[in-house]
């Protein structure tokens, strides 16, 4: 009877499906255990081998679960709102939702060959409106919200508007926008409708504002900062560009400082928190107050080190500050204009990571210091972000490196005030870090002394106050695109109203382009049928829009992020059509117990639905701030890719062998072209590439040799591997073995198909073993085998050492084999071992054992420690120091009785030749040594 894998795994995989066998349950009596994966986006290429090695370890701990009695929920879906679709939809004129339909499909037909335990019934995807429509209720949640800081929470804005109507905003204590004007009650009941729906705008936890964007023309639309890679769009490669627009941002500054104190309580891995505690970018020092000569204004600047302030020598705004234009003279006006326009084109993280380019313009304009009075001139310059503190700083070029360049790059005076020793520029690095506020005021002070002393004088003086500040801004959350989220927002007389939440969802309208329009409007403006109308309650054509009952719906859309913000919390009662979750549902599964994922949606999609997450905790819609409490992020399995040697400036290529004799050129070819012993299939390179039909190929040996290089694997490096080639192949069972075999989950690791040969060899090893099943009793040796192998992956799979699991497994069916163990009692419970990672296999197998149903849900066996106590031991006997033989005793025989019998043995009467032994030592359970 053949292992015949293709077969197995059909049959299976059908009988899951047909009997939905992984469907959780709510209102099961079991405890609970929710294992999830991230969100994958489907893409027209499908997936490579790289792709489901984090879903193999997730699915084998969510089996792992199930065998020890958990409900567990383990549920999948798509994150099926992308740039990649509309792009396709502008190229070619096919909606966005048909070519992700056809993508989904394809990701599902591939997830399926692979035998995950995924509950299917509970998938769906962001794009459609069924989902959407509870990130739209959660958009309008935010709306209706502002951060009380007083209870350090979320809280509604009908209490703020009943805060105002008793008190105005004066005892408010709130996150809100700067420019927040004071008034009283009777002011507030004073106001028009408009004036208090822009004051309410300002406190609201999604708002509307003017706010310096990364756009980029090419793709016309906002990116985010993680969307741009060297300046240009990580889509397409397109430049990129600040620019100012009205865009609607989340207030996610609220929280934080609660989002890097969760990190404390959630067991992350390091690097993943250290990347968002960086993000967030908590600093403490002094905002300090700068009057401007001949302006009202007052610059206010955030600084770390106070005590240096006796140092500032001029100052400098970032070139998209809101107030240059109004400090800039008549006579500055041209070289900042162009100055300003340059920068517009250069992203914040290349201006960021740009240590050496020094440039800026002076705007003719001076602070002026606010202890002594002097004229400070002010500057802009590219160095200095909008987005980062205030967007301008006090220079202390003999305290700080890019101030010193910078002054000495436009020969500003640089004051030498390190205590009064004058410094160089080969000293500066060894001085940066020291005391420099050199003063009366401060004399004989330390650092700490220095900043203390200069924050109390600020405050006292009302020139600045200590601030705590945050590098993490509100996210932008508009985006110039058709393929998103409709935000469910309509504007009377130019002030957002949120549509109400029974009338949800929102809809995407058809469009006939998928462009920006003529105007300038985003794709959104293309649409004929798209405003609402306030009586009806519904979407009616744009040309009924008259300002009393029918007004203009907003064209932006939602971010990619807007849809996996709160997705985990979904699939809890993802069918619910009355509420985002019932309170069963969220009371029964609380939150993720495991969730994995890769490392590079540090900031861009964790520390968002972490902020989204503890906002619907405060508005008590969540039971706790944190949505998972264990994360575990894989690492990459990287391709081998085949190079091929061209003779440069020939059509010559030459074996791996040979390269050193010329001058080569390496070219990556298809690896799917070559065997696993690097030979290149060199016919079918010729029908592969134009480029190769009339190529001359030197070979060596009669053979074509590439070279290889790891690298990530990736359909511009032609090393991709089909897991459906895979499983067509060798199976899914082996697959799934391998992708563990190969190394420690969080780490990356080198695909090599030879591999693959091996845990496939086990596999029909471990079949054999079932072939002449009998109801004979087990001896120790196979008990002993059986139970080392149950401790050892029970203890490997709680952590996550999936790889040395795979070894144990291996060495088990060896020993069974070489004890031609057939029976049931050892191999019933191996097979339930085997299960959660060779899922076919094991179910066909359990059915050979004479059980109906599934594996899945047998219980995990049972560690006895007693089967891995030896019954015997073996003890080396020596004499005066020397082994001569050995004997076998019972393991729990005493040293005395020992002694006796090995010295009434015919061997050691022949060592000892009548002769009494001067001592004998015996040490138990290791050796007996004879002293005579």
């Amino acid at each position: 009877m053949q292992y015949n894998f293709l077969e197995i795994e059909a049959k299976w995989q059908k009988y899951w499906a047909e009997q939905q066998t992984f469907k959780a349950e709510t209102h099961s009596a079991k405890p609970k255990f929710y294992v999830l994966d991230m969100f994958p986006y489907p893409s027209g290429a499908g997936l490579h081998v790289g792709h489901p090695l984090g879903y193999i370890a997730s699915d084998i701990y969510a089996r792992f679960k199930r065998h020890q009695g958990y409900e567990v929920l383990h549920p999948m879906g798509y994150d099926s709102f992308g740039l990649p679709a509309e792009q396709y939809a502008i190229q070619t004129g096919q909606h966005p939702a048909v070519t992700t339909e056809t993508n989904i499909n394809r990701y599902r037909e591939q997830l399926d060959r692979l035998g995950f335990s995924f509950d299917w019934s509970r998938e769906f995807r962001t794009s459609s409106p069924s989902y959407y429509k509870w990130t739209q209720w959660v958009f309008i949640q935010l709306f209706e919200s502002w951060y009380n800081t007083s209870s350090d929470k979320a809280e509604p804005i009908s209490d703020l508007i009943s805060e105002f109507e008793a008190n105005g905003n004066t005892q408010i204590k709130a996150v809100a926008d700067e420019d927040v004007k004071q008034f009283k009650a009777a002011e507030w009941k004073a106001m028009k409708e408009e004036e208090q729906q822009a004051i309410l705008l300002q406190y609201r936890l999604a708002y509307l504002a003017d706010t310096e964007v990364n756009w980029c023309p090419a793709l016309g639309t906002v990116l985010a900062n993680d969307e741009i890679v060297n300046g240009v769009s990580e889509r397409g490669g397109h430049p990129v560009i600040r620019k100012k627009m009205t865009q609607w941002s989340m207030r996610i500054t609220a929280y934080a400082q609660r989002l890097l104190d969760g990190l404390q309580n959630i067991d992350w891995p390091q690097p993943l928190k250290d990347s968002q505690t960086n993000w967030i970018g908590r600093s403490e020092g002094a905002e300090v107050e700068f009057e401007v000569e001949g302006h009202p204004e007052k610059i206010k600047v955030f600084t770390t080190r106070p005590d240096t302030l006796y140092g500032v020598s001029f100052m400098t705004l970032a070139p998209e500050h809101p107030w240059v234009e109004r400090f800039t003279t008549a006579e500055q006006k041209a070289e900042i204009d162009a100055y300003v326009e340059a920068t517009s084109k250069r992203s914040e993280r290349d201006r960021m990571s740009d240590v050496k380019t020094i440039s800026g313009a002076f705007t003719g304009a001076y602070a002026l210091h606010p202890f002594t009075g002097d004229r400070i001139p002010i500057w802009i310059g590219d160095y200095v972000l909008a987005s980062y503190g205030t967007g301008a700083v006090m220079a202390v070029p003999c305290g700080d490196q890019r101030d010193y360049d910078f002054a000495k790059h436009f020969n500003l005076p640089i004051p030498n005030i390190f205590d009064g020793v004058d410094i160089s520029e080969e000293a500066f690095a060894d001085k940066a870090n020291t005391r420099i506020a050199q003063s009366d005021f401060l004399d004989g002070m330390d650092y700490y002394q220095a900043t203390k002393a200069v924050i109390e004088r600020l405050e006292a003086e009302g020139r600045g106050t200590g601030k705590i500040n945050y590098r993490l801004r509100d996210a932008v959350f508009s985006r110039q695109r058709y393929w998103g989220e409709p935000f469910p927002v309509y504007y009377v007389d130019g002030m957002p109203q949120m549509i109400p939440t029974e009338c949800l969802p929102l809809p995407l309208p058809q469009v006939d382009k998928y462009l920006p329009t003529e105007e300038g409007d985003p794709p959104l403006g293309n649409a004929e049928v798209w405003a609402w109308d306030v009586k009806k309650q519904e979407v009616v054509a744009n040309d009924l829009i008259d300002g009393e009952n029918v007004f203009p719906l907003e064209l932006n859309t939602m971010p990619g992020w807007a849809g996996s913000s709160q997705y985990f919390n979904r699939y809890m009662d993802p069918h619910n059509e009355e509420a985002i979750f019932s309170p069963e549902a969220i009371g029964y599964w609380k939150g993720v117990d495991l969730y994995i994922g890769g490392s590079e949606h540090a900031t861009g999609h964790l520390l968002y639905s972490r902020f989204w997450q503890q906002f619907l905790y405060d508005r008590g819609v969540v039971p706790q701030a944190e949505y998972a409490q264990k994360l575990i992020n894989q690492g990459m399995i990287t391709g081998t890719s085949a190079l091929v040697y061209r003779v440069s400036g020939t059509d010559q290529y030459v074996s791996y062998g040979l390269r050193k004799d010329y001058q080569v050129e390496p070219l990556r070819v298809d690896v799917n072209l070559v065997n696993a012993s690097d030979e290149l299939d060199v016919d079918a390179l010729r029908q592969w590439q134009p480029q190769f039909e009339k190529a001359e190929f030197r070979l060596e040996d009669g053979k074509y040799i590439v070279g290889r290089e790891v690298e990530k694997m990736s359909k511009r490096w032609f090393n991709v591997v089909n897991p459906d080639a895979i499983c067509e192949q060798y199976g899914a069972d082996s697959l799934r073995l391998y992708e563990m075999f190969l190394g420690p989950l969080e780490q990356s690791k080198p695909w090599n198909t030879a591999g693959i040969t091996g845990v496939h060899g086990f596999l029909k090893k471990l079949w054999k073993l079932y072939l002449n099943l009998n109801e004979e009793e087990p001896s120790a040796e196979a008990l002993k085998s059986l139970h080392k192998t149950i401790k050892k992956v029970g203890e490997d799979i709680e952590q996550f050492s999936f790889n040395t699991s795979v070894s144990t497994f291996m060495i088990c069916v060896n020993e069974l084999t070489a004890q031609k163990c057939s029976s049931k009692s050892i191999l019933e419970p191996l097979a339930i071992l085997v299960s959660p990672y060779a899922p076919h296999i094991a179910e066909e197998l359990w059915e050979m054992l004479g059980h109906q149903g599934s594996i899945s849900q047998a219980p995990f066996p049972e560690f006895k420690p007693e089967y891995l106590v030896e019954a015997e031991k073996e003890y080396p006997i020596s004499f005066n120091g020397k082994m001569r033989f050995k004997l076998k005793f019972p393991a729990d025989m005493g040293k005395e009785e020992i002694e006796k019998q090995v010295l009434a043995h015919e061997k050691t009467q022949e060592q000892m030749q009548g002769r009494s032994p001067k001592k004998v030592i015996v040490v138990p359970g290791k050796i007996v040594n004879i002293v005579g």
